[in-house]
């Protein structure tokens, strides 16, 4: 017997398919096509019987022309001469009296991907346009799309524009969206479709004929149209209102975003409309599909923002499931947090406080970063739970809660007393490098009340030597200054192996650099660095400034519906992780000291003599118009940096690099020389473009366009870089 594939494998399926006995039996001719299909399928080159599959298209079984027409379009660009010899085949069945048959055919041959193919597809796609049956009417509109994806180079037909703009009033109404289909992506470079008001209001009249997805990408379209006055836009409006409560919760997003961005002037209108969109919006966040609930959690954070108490009365709808994975879990804890009232703390803190002892520390400590951000409006509920989580004794929630409690002495002072109380002995538990820093900053800053405060720090410093973290390190120099300052005689031997060890022995030019700062302020006396190194102190009268203002509608429908969503983290969620992104943003800063003290964004920065200066990703730059700019413009800056290490995975680069809001849109393998990367960002206006070019190690070859110019904004781009770069180079050591 032969093998699969063989050469006599073939010449059996040849003999056959040429048997005038297997022709004239339905059954098995189709069987035979059907086995030439399954070892297609299969991926063995069955290309040499392309005149027999030919052959077998002359058939009245529709069955078995859907599968030589299937083998056609695999086959075409591989046999392009004989190919064209099938296409009068497809020719005459375009002509056929069935319906089927005749749009069958003009699918096909619309697929056939094979030179000049366009000459022979325009007459039977043109006349499909006009065909009776509904069906080839379909097929023929999409037609028209693929027959200019061949020669996308040729100028646009109007007159097939024209036709395809009169068919949005075929009777068919799958028709009528194929035509909006066909017409953007045909008009792609003009700004697609344009929808003026008969169209708008034609597509709204329509809206109950189609089904549930074409319902929602007609919505999308009618985003381009704005009402002339205020009486066509509420008779848009209550054309809408229906669908607002649609079981399909493709079409209540797309419906609730047309209606918010419609009412922008109204904010009473947008309001009622986010309270009656709030049943399929729960419906998706309670939906079995995993990925419709997480896209359902991103938008009701999103509306959150806005309206915080629209799902407050529905807060055990967001109650986590063992079942459920972690990033759905995550996002309701989430929103959990901001749906906290008084009527509902208790059962809130309650549900979190199970989730703090969960098998995957992750999540653990999410839950108890989510009992600290409660602990802001509600810091005694709080500070019982915390508590009593220290004396589990588990290495990743003692790290958990003091992290939580290091934020809540810094934005409720009254509370560090009880905190000073509870965190004593706990430093046995905390091996990780984020429970380290929290824990140094609470004993240098609130020292004065913890009585093992210097012993503490010794053993700290006699370890340094063996410790890894330069973010510790610092920490641990500022905690001891501080610590001096209000107990001298027990912090001044230690404070000064400290600061020898960091000037005369660190490798770190950072900690060496802070440790000089400390020395020399040291030397200008001690009232003079308690001045410096005091700062200001919160008053615990004033209270705390809990949640965040409510965000105005507009700024974030234009998002909405939109995969941008899904992408963004909670609102003030941090959650930080053992050498992700948090303690790379921290390297990047440089020195969280700054960051924790003084609340500015290692982001943004400013000049002496000219304005604050950022960076932005929005709106998205693609390859295609990064290629262009770039060919285009003339290079701004050119100079070296040093390479990151050979070790440094592409996804660690380019997550560094949005961390500072620079986009790579392309880089090499990270073992290939020499060694490329395209960056982008944006800046006040001014569009930045970059290439880096690694071809000798360790230099890094980095070449700079911009429009317009802006050498405030080139420079800041270039010290940014170069920081993110530094920080990469930290950690791959």
């Amino acid at each position: 017997m032969p093998y699969l594939g063989s050469e006599e494998t073939l010449k059996e399926l040849k003999r056959a398919l040429s048997n005038s006995n297997v022709q004239a039996d339905r059954l098995r001719y189709r069987n035979v096509v059907l086995r030439v299909i399954r070892l297609m399928t299969q991926g063995l080159d069955m290309s040499s019987l392309f005149m027999e599959m030919v052959k077998a298209s002359a058939s009245v079984d529709i069955v078995q022309k859907k599968l030589v027409y299937l083998y056609m379009c695999t086959y075409a660009g591989l046999k392009p001469d004989l190919a064209l010899l099938a296409i009068n085949t497809l020719r005459k069945d375009c002509a056929d009296p069935n319906p089927m048959v005749r749009g069958l055919a003009l699918r096909n041959m619309c697929n056939l991907r094979m030179p000049g193919i366009t000459e022979y597809i325009q007459q039977p796609v043109l006349a499909g346009l006009r065909d009776k049956a509904s069906y080839v009417r379909r097929v023929a509109v999409l037609g028209c799309t693929k027959m200019q994806n061949l020669q996308p180079e040729a100028e646009i037909d109007g007159t097939v524009v024209n036709e395809l703009y009169g068919m949005l009033r075929d009777p068919d109404p799958v028709v009528m969206v194929n035509c909006l289909r066909a017409l953007e992506e045909m008009l792609k470079a003009e700004g697609g479709v344009v929808i003026n008001k008969p169209i708008a209001h034609h597509l709204l009249n329509r809206l109950k004929e189609l089904d549930s997805w074409a319902q929602s990408e007609t919505l999308a379209f009618l985003l381009r149209y704005r009402p002339r006055d205020e009486a066509e836009l509420f008779d848009i409006l209550n054309l809408l209102d229906g669908h607002l409560q649609s079981s399909h919760s493709a079409v209540a997003a797309a419906t609730l975003r047309l209606f918010l961005h419609l009412a922008d002037a109204h904010p009473a209108v947008q309001a009622d409309a986010l309270s009656r969109a709030r049943g399929p919006l729960l419906a998706a966040c309670a939906s079995r599909s995993r990925e419709l609930c997480f896209a359902g959690l991103c938008h009701v954070q999103c509306i959150l923002r806005s309206v915080p108490g629209q799902y407050a009365a529905h807060y055990k709808r967001f109650f986590c499931s063992y079942s459920e994975p972690g990033y759905i879990r995550l996002r309701k804890m989430d929103i959990l947090v901001e749906l906290v009232n008084d009527e509902n703390v208790a059962l809130v803190l309650e549900e979190l406080r199970a989730y703090c002892t969960d098998v995957l520390p992750e999540l653990a400590q999410a839950a108890i970063f989510a009992i600290g951000r409660i602990g802001r409006m509600y810091s005694e509920r709080c500070l019982g739970i915390l508590t009593d989580l220290l004396g589990l004794r588990q290495e990743h929630i003692t790290s958990a809660v003091v992290q939580t409690f290091r934020d809540l002495v810094w934005l409720c002072p009254q509370c560090a007393a009880s905190v000073c109380q509870a965190i004593i002995g706990c430093e046995e538990n905390i091996q990780d490098s984020e429970g380290k820093q929290a824990l140094i900053w609470l004993l240098g800053a609130h020292g004065d009340k913890i009585a093992s405060a210097p012993y503490v720090l010794e053993d700290y410093i006699d370890s340094l030597k063996t410790e890894l973290s330069s973010l510790v390190k610092l920490e641990l120099l500022t905690a001891t200054v501080r610590l001096f300052l209000s107990r001298p005689a027990e912090i001044q031997d230690m404070l000064g192996r400290l600061l020898h060890y960091c000037i005369e022995e660190e490798s770190d030019m950072c900690v060496r650099d802070r440790a000089l700062l400390y020395y020399r302020l040291l030397h200008c006396g001690v009232d003079e660095t308690r001045r410096i190194m005091g700062g200001p102190i919160s008053d615990p009268s004033l209270g705390v400034i809990t949640g965040h203002p409510d965000e105005p509608v507009n700024n974030w429908v234009a998002h909405f519906n939109t995969l941008e969503l899904l992408f963004t983290r909670g609102i003030g969620t941090a959650l930080p992780s053992k050498g992700g992104s948090d303690s790379m943003a921290l390297s990047i800063a440089g020195c969280p000291l700054v960051v924790g003290e003084t609340g500015e964004d290692p982001l943004h920065t400013s000049t002496e003599d000219g304005p604050d200066f950022s960076l932005s990703l929005d709106p998205p730059l693609s390859p295609e118009s990064f290629e262009q700019h770039w060919l285009r413009l003339d290079v701004s800056h050119t100079g070296t940096m040093v390479f990151p290490g050979s070790d440094c995975a592409p996804e660690t680069l380019q997550a560094a690099l949005q961390l500072v809001q620079i986009q790579a849109l392309a880089f090499s393998r990270s073992d290939s020389l020499p060694w490329k990367a395209y960056l982008y960002s944006k800046s006040s206006g001014t569009l930045i473009l970059a290439e880096l070019l690694h071809s000798a190690p360790p230099h890094l070859q980095v070449t700079v366009k911009q429009v317009p110019r802006d050498e405030c904004a080139l420079q800041g781009f270039i010290t940014v870089l170069e920081t993110a770069l530094q920080a990469l180079r930290k950690e791959a050591t």
